[in-house]
């Protein structure tokens, strides 16, 4: 992916450097900021936004906003994944950037490692299975006639023949809950360490979900310059 003269690459950048009289949370890196938007890498293991209860208070909003009181959610990642996040600065910024995601016309790409062989010829295909909640087992989500519509673009990269893996680009074209992983799990490659979807095998895989949101691009809500960028897995 071409990053373009605005491309931005995923440095660290310890947040007190952006604002010195304020100290850094632990485990986040900000990678862009402007007066209109943020975007920053969350690890994997962080909500993104709060929980039910005191003990899932801690999120990736929560710290973002006690140095950027201005900022405002307007997409999520799951706890398990990790990857580019980006947060709005202010009620425009926010709008702008959910019209957006509406249109289509934010793009995000994952990379992840998924259970089994995949031909690693790079040529993209397009998963188009509806999804819905499973209401007896909230919050997962099954694939079901009735569901909302949901395709995913995806094309393998590489492939382990020692771990019988493979490593896939994944770009969401609609963004459901666990689109991403329920997708890959029915069509025969659940990705490594999913402790929703992926059977015992892939689960004892990996440590944690590997699944991380790599790319992401839109226009900039104030002036529409083509912003771009890539933060590389650590998998």
């Amino acid at each position: 992916m071409n990053l373009g003269k605005h491309a931005q690459t995923c440095a660290p950048i310890n947040m007190a450097m952006c604002a010195p009289d304020k100290p850094a949370p632990a485990g986040i890196t900000l990678l862009y900021q402007d007066e209109t938007l943020l975007v920053l890498n969350k690890p994997a293991g962080l909500l993104s936004v709060p929980g039910r209860g005191p003990d899932k208070q801690d999120c990736m909003s929560a710290r973002v906003q006690a140095l950027f009181p201005d900022a405002l959610v307007v997409h999520r990642l799951d706890m398990a994944t990790s990857g580019l996040l980006l947060m709005a600065r202010g009620g425009y910024a926010q709008r702008t950037i959910n019209h957006a995601f509406a249109n289509g016309h934010l793009k995000k790409r994952y990379v992840a490692h998924v259970a089994g062989l995949l031909e690693p010829d790079g040529i993209w295909q397009t998963i188009n299975l509806p999804i819905a909640v499973d209401w007896p087992r909230r919050p997962l989500r099954i694939i079901q006639a009735d569901g909302k519509a949901s395709q995913t673009r995806w094309r393998c990269v590489a492939q382990d023949t020692q771990r019988q893996s493979s490593r896939v680009e994944l770009e969401p074209l609609t963004g459901r809950s666990h689109q991403l992983r329920l997708h890959m799990q029915a069509i025969g490659h659940p990705i490594l360490g999913d402790a929703l979807y992926a059977d015992p095998q892939a689960l004892a895989m990996a440590p944690r979900l590997l699944l991380h949101a790599c790319a992401l691009s839109l226009e900039h809500p104030h002036n529409g310059t083509p912003m771009h960028w890539e933060c590389a897995a650590d998998f």
